[in-house]
């Protein structure tokens, strides 16, 4: 318990600091020697004056992050769902190439297609657009919840399937009736990695969201941070208003995620 508790502990300390950091003023932050408590009381200020800065709307980027991950979530869970089950079920020729490059499509990230990204989305009329990071979102995360989900499909056995389509059942019910149940800790784990990969992506963000208000909140943090002088009051309040929903995310679904792997633990 002592050593569990001192990982934990090794884990929580940057998240502590931003959480003291968001509390001081600027010049406790950059004191030195430091200052690892609020001097002056807490300043609990910071995190409604960081909501009013005319260059950073941070209500507006707030609302983008959670649009751009939640529909970039749904759009991979609705398009990867069918394509696991399939790919489990059935043997297609090119079946092993197409789950190779699956896999290779892991290789690619947003950081180094930048200007390909940028190009195509000018073209097709979606630059500086919520669709445009909802699909890229969820094309580079398509892949990894794809694979995730075929091993899960591909763990039950057939017979499953089969029995119930001599009971009568089609395949759209033997998928949603029958296999879905079986499957959630692979959607739950599926949701969790594209929410949270979707939430923090940067790269694309920054090249692709020209309008301030559209931008997420990964790209508007930077924005207090200037060449000559940072606010690390701020930067250290949006980075804890930022975590708030994925923390969220994780206490809603973690019941479920132990519910569905604990499932079918007892006769």
């Amino acid at each position: 318990m002592i050593i569990g508790a001192l990982i934990s502990l090794v884990f929580l300390t940057p998240y502590l600091i931003m959480l003291v950091g968001s509390l001081k003023t600027r010049s406790e932050i950059l004191s030195v020697p430091p200052a690892y408590f609020p001097q002056d009381g807490l300043q609990l200020g910071n995190y409604q004056s960081m909501w009013s800065t005319p260059e950073t709307p941070l209500t507006y980027n707030l609302l983008s992050t959670i649009i751009i991950a939640v529909f970039a979530t749904l759009l991979v869970l609705l398009v990867a769902t069918p394509a696991a089950y399939y790919t489990a079920r059935f043997r297609f020729p090119g079946r092993m190439v197409f789950l190779f490059l699956v896999i290779v499509t892991q290789m690619l990230q947003p950081a180094v297609l930048t200007a390909g990204l940028f190009r195509q989305m000018l073209w097709l009329d979606l630059n500086d657009t919520w669709v445009a990071m909802i699909l890229i979102n969820a094309a580079f995360n398509l892949s990894f919840a794809l694979w995730i989900m075929h091993s899960f499909f591909a763990a039950i056995p057939k017979e499953i399937d089969e029995a119930a389509q001599i009971d009568g059942a089609g395949r759209l019910k033997v998928l949603f009736r029958i296999n879905l149940p079986l499957v959630w800790p692979g959607i739950v784990t599926a949701v969790i990695f594209t929410f949270v990969s979707s939430w923090n992506e940067f790269a694309a963000s920054l090249v692709i969201m020209s309008t301030a208000e559209n931008q997420p909140l990964s790209v508007a943090l930077t924005k207090f941070i200037g060449q000559y002088a940072t606010s690390w009051q701020y930067v250290f309040g949006v980075s804890i208003v930022a975590i708030v929903p994925v923390i969220i995310l994780f206490a809603v679904i973690e019941k479920r995620l132990i519910g569905g792997l604990t499932a079918g633990a007892v006769k």
